[in-house]
């Protein structure tokens, strides 16, 4: 078998690099052997990353058994959590570029013949499945699994239980001391955020797409579950490479759409949008923000989970996880998609059993008829925007009120913890998208301000920028095109009457077309909050979130398909 790794080992005047790889422990022996990119995203910074130190010892291990060589290389990670609320979180979503572009480099300088991702969290796994895509080498991922629920005085707590506590507190609902117990309850170990988050969405999806071996997604960090799916990965990136099955057999537009359709079942966080059009569009695969909406109609939302329901993912775990899920979809799935087990979906699931109807519903008694996302237009939002119905009060799904409009998460953090919000308003957060924020910063503190002083009934967020996956509540997010473009939510002003109508998915401002042209014109970009470094070069390159805030520079030089 001819192997890319050959370029840097076989022959006369390859042998100075012989001796390099010598150097590092290879032996003879092992030169004809595949050489394996073991991609690590380990941190002592990221809780869903402490630990994958351990998972990439039995990928390596696995790897070896299969008759490889492993070459484990880092790359960064951002903890969401940790970035929050402060001028980190601008760093956020950029990230995923560096993940995807930093992964290109040390494999194609080293001619690697395949690689294992073993990731966790927000940006990483989408970042690393970017570069799946891009460089099209046999690839498996390994997500490093969700933690296990914290409890407080008999009830869960995790992510947004604290951040939404903080809002309780502000209201005078809770004192500083519960939340110091909460504080110190929230997060009992390693591993990715326990609800239906960015994270864990990302990895339910990777598996979805095919990616990931079948139940890697929910096996919880801390199980011996997470390390033989590791073991057994490291023994199939071997055979990926024997069989020459890429990315690109895999990644195609029947895969996308079964993501989607999982994504919908599993009520995901609205950053899967940006995330699956971002490694699509490395894929060279159309994903147009409609065929989300389309799709989400056709799904339903069969599983009721953090933050929004009661289930955590240990309990979708033990209902049977993907699989499952899968199972249940079956008849809405194109279950002749290849995945890299090197069989189809159908032949993957054909033995998945749900264990327990009340997490993972049967398609005659979902959660919701349709699935979790929703995509609105209007000339608030003439290329779309995004929004979690499965996570809103049926209360507020149709609204019309007054927009209270702040250029930044800081501006609206201050005027909700000050108590300018009423009942009826539309809060309005612009100049945070790809560009203006630069960055497009999560914004769950603000948020969680309003669900914690007891306003997700009675008052609209929307937004340029995004929300994390642990946001609940009528927040609209994705607003394209962003404010630092000049679309439309730039020439919102205070006591504009927004209406909003999930169900006929449509998001306008009482304005009409010849005002809205008018304040437009007189319209001026504003310099980026951030002007240096990396941010500075992000935002003079970086696209609005219909396109998956990708850069333009990092579009497929290939057809869409």
């Amino acid at each position: 078998m001819e192997l890319r790794s050959d370029s840097l080992k076989v022959g006369v005047e390859r042998a100075p690099h012989r001796a390099i790889l010598k150097c590092l422990g290879v032996t003879d022996g092992d030169m004809g052997k595949p050489f394996i990119a073991v991609v690590n995203s380990f941190s002592e910074v990221v809780p869903g990353h402490m630990h994958l130190d351990r998972v990439a010892e039995f990928v390596k291990a696995g790897v070896r058994s299969a008759g490889g060589v492993p070459f484990e290389f880092n790359t960064i990670a951002i903890c969401d959590g940790l970035a929050m609320g402060h001028e980190g979180m601008h760093y956020s979503l950029p990230s995923r570029e560096l993940i995807a572009d930093s992964i290109e480099v040390v494999v194609e300088a080293h001619r690697f013949d395949g690689m294992v991702l073993v990731t966790s969290c927000d940006k990483i796994t989408p970042g690393m499945m970017m570069a799946a895509a891009r460089l099209d080498l046999p690839s498996i991922v390994v997500t490093g699994g969700p933690m296990l629920s914290g409890t407080y005085r008999g009830r869960r707590v995790d992510v947004t239980a604290i951040f939404e506590a903080v809002g309780e507190v502000s209201a005078g609902r809770m004192s500083p001391e519960e939340l110091k117990e909460i504080e110190d309850r929230a997060f009992p170990g390693c591993g990715s955020c326990n609800g239906m988050y960015t994270a864990n969405t990302m990895a339910c999806i990777a598996e979805a797409l095919g990616l990931s071996l079948p139940g890697c997604a929910t096996a919880l960090a801390v199980s011996s579950s997470k390390l033989r799916i590791a073991k057994e990965s490291g023994e199939r990136i071997v055979h990926l490479i024997e069989e020459d099955l890429r990315p690109s057999e895999i990644l195609t537009r029947k895969a996308f759409e079964n993501a989607i359709m999982v994504d919908s079942a599993l009520g995901g966080s609205t950053n899967a949008v940006l995330h699956l059009v971002a490694i699509a569009r490395e894929a060279g695969v159309d994903l147009p923000l409609r065929l989300f909406d389309d799709l989400s109609r056709r799904a339903p939302h069969l599983c009721d989970m953090r933050p929004s329901g009661p289930h955590a993912l240990e309990e979708l775990d033990a209902a049977g996880g993907v699989p499952a899920v899968m199972r249940v979809l079956s008849g809405l799935l194109h279950l002749d998609a290849l995945t890299v087990t090197g069989k189809t979906v159908g032949e993957n699931i054909e033995g998945a059993v749900v264990y327990d109807p009340r997490v993972i519903r049967p398609l005659e008694d979902p959660v919701h008829k349709t699935g979790g996302i929703a995509v609105l237009f209007g000339n608030l939002a003439p290329r779309g925007a995004v929004v979690k119905v499965t996570a809103i009060s049926p209360k507020i799904l149709v609204h019309r009120g007054p927009a209270k409009v702040y250029d930044s998460e800081e501006e609206a953090m201050e005027a909700i913890l000050g108590g300018e919000i009423e009942e009826g308003d539309v809060v309005v957060i612009r100049y945070e998208g790809p560009k203006g924020g630069p960055g497009m910063r999560e914004m769950l503190a603000p948020t969680s301000a309003i669900v914690g002083m007891g306003l997700s009934d009675s008052v609209v967020l929307v937004t340029d920028g995004r929300f994390s996956g642990a946001t609940r509540g009528p927040c609209i997010g994705h607003v394209s095109p962003e404010a630092a473009e000049g679309g439309p939510i730039a020439a919102l002003r205070d006591g504009d009457m927004i209406e909003v109508d999930i169900p006929k998915r449509f998001l306008n401002v009482d304005l009409t077309e010849e005002e809205l042209r008018g304040r437009l014109a007189v319209w001026r970009p504003r310099p980026p909050k951030i002007g240096r470094g990396y941010l500075r070069r992000y935002s003079s390159l970086v696209q609005s979130a219909d396109r998956g805030g990708t850069l333009r520079t990092l579009e497929p030089l290939h057809d869409l398909q």
